[in-house]
């Protein structure tokens, strides 16, 4: 998401910090294509105009222009500027009153609803350690209950019974009913996709809405939608009284300007975003490390986050042990490596937190380093032996091609993986060295954070 905003924006800004003293004709001309670099990223225009007027104001102000370091101080207002329009603090979900507290989402078809709310009782139940059940109100759409049960399933969240022939409010009063009866912390009330304009289906929604007295009502939006997402989100507002937003397919949309203008325009702030297809690919919304991801400064503490969420800690420890006796760093542990990159998002995941990295991305992938290059190196992996694995010095010609057949890749790859596993080595030596104090200080690049 806002990779193309953020290229756009990198662009700007370096040409800024390249000039050195700057004068109230260059903060102009910046902010011209910052206002094009906004609007071509599907920002609504009165949102672009907003901005560009607040960070003016800011930026050419004779503390700015005199400065040290003039282009960095615009950054900064810029930066300052984003993190405000996208809602200054992180919004947390409201679970007052006494249980259980319902949560109604509500939006178009097709947004993602059904999906989210799964994904959202999965968070609840992991981070929040909260009794989620999951109801789907959604009796319009062929087999959406059906497909909330199985969603339920898989994140291993409960749902509630399937009765033929029911309407949505009855559903809604039976959830809440065996919400108190069973227990449960939380009831997500998964509803039919409206319209924004279908008087009859938004009257619905406000009945059940009505019953069920939801502590939250989350507008699910499609982050691809573009600026008619400022309007849905405008009147789903109106008529329901949203509380948050859930941005979802964040993941598949470069332009990002759907995020920006519906903050601004509604005033709901954004509380959760879903970053990808898996059941756990959902995060909170923090606006601060949004604005940083933007404007390429990397978001290093959600990559911290994520890495303790996946990271198998009996498999790093075990590991730590390992390099502190001095015993070599072999395939096996570089597939376990892999699978720990891929659940953490994989490479695009990664290279989006981490700070400057635009020009790097785009020689990885000149170098075809991508997810599809991570998992032909797990597959060359998953087809040796456990003697190949533990010791890759007995791979002969026959046993490379055997292993080529059995991956579906090449001997050539298979070179290739065994030329970084020799590099990925010699590190591991020397992290090694280091002992348990450096161990406990540095860490293990990429792997292990430090311990002290």
């Amino acid at each position: 998401m806002f990779d193309t905003l953020s290229n756009r924006l990198g662009d700007v800004f370096d040409r800024l910090t390249r000039r050195g003293a700057l004068s109230e004709a260059d903060v102009g001309a910046a902010m011209r294509e910052v206002r094009i670099a906004l609007l071509e990223a599907d920002v609504a225009l009165p949102v672009v105009k907003d901005f560009i007027d607040q960070v003016k104001e800011r930026a050419v102000g004779a503390d700015v222009i005199k400065s040290v370091a003039p282009g960095q101080q615009v950054i900064k207002i810029v930066n300052d500027q984003l993190v405000e329009m996208l809602g200054s603090e992180a919004a947390k979900l409201n679970f007052g009153g006494e249980p259980p507290s319902a949560v109604l989402m509500v939006g178009l078809q097709g947004s993602g609803k059904t999906t989210s709310s799964a994904k959202i009782g999965l968070h609840l139940q992991k981070q929040h350690k909260k009794r989620v059940l999951l109801a789907s109100l959604d009796t319009r759409r062929p087999a959406a209950m059906e497909q909330l049960a199985v969603l339920g399933e898989q994140a291993g969240v409960a749902t509630l019974p399937i009765v033929a022939g029911e309407k949505p409010v009855a559903i809604a009063k039976r959830a809440m009913k065996a919400g108190r009866l069973e227990g449960f912390d939380v009831v997500m009330l998964d509803t039919a996709g409206r319209l924004h304009v279908d008087d009859e289906l938004m009257a619905e929604v406000v009945a059940v809405r009505d019953v069920a007295k939801p502590t939250e009502t989350l507008l699910v939006a499609d982050a691809m939608t573009g600026q008619d997402a400022v309007n849905v989100a405008t009147s789903f507002k109106e008529r329901v009284d949203v509380t948050g937003i859930v941005l979802t397919r964040v993941d598949g949309d470069g332009r990002g300007g759907a995020a920006l203008s519906m903050r601004a325009v509604t005033g709901c702030p954004i509380k959760l975003i879903g970053v990808g297809e898996a059941i756990d690919a959902l995060e909170p919304f923090h606006p601060d490390r949004i604005a940083s991801r933007i404007l390429g400064m990397g978001d290093v503490v959600s990559l911290v986050e994520k890495a303790q969420e996946t990271m198998d800690s009996d498999e790093a420890e075990k590991l730590a042990k390992k390099l502190k006796k001095g015993k070599g760093f072999d395939l096996n542990d570089m597939g376990t490596q892999l699978g720990q990159m891929r659940k953490m998002g994989g490479m695009d995941g990664l290279m989006g937190m981490l700070p400057g990295v635009g020009k790097v991305k785009k020689q990885l992938a000149q170098a075809n380093v991508d997810d599809k290059s991570l998992s032909h190196l797990q597959a060359i992996i998953t087809s040796m032996t456990p003697v190949e694995r533990a010791n890759p010095k007995v791979l002969n010609s026959s046993r490379k091609r055997r292993i080529a057949a059995g991956s579906g890749t090449s001997v050539q790859e298979i070179n290739r993986l065994l030329k970084q596993f020799k590099q990925m080595n010699m590190m591991m030596k020397r992290v090694g060295k280091m002992g348990e104090k450096g161990l406990k200080r540095h860490g293990v690049p990429g792997i292990l954070p430090p311990m002290g």
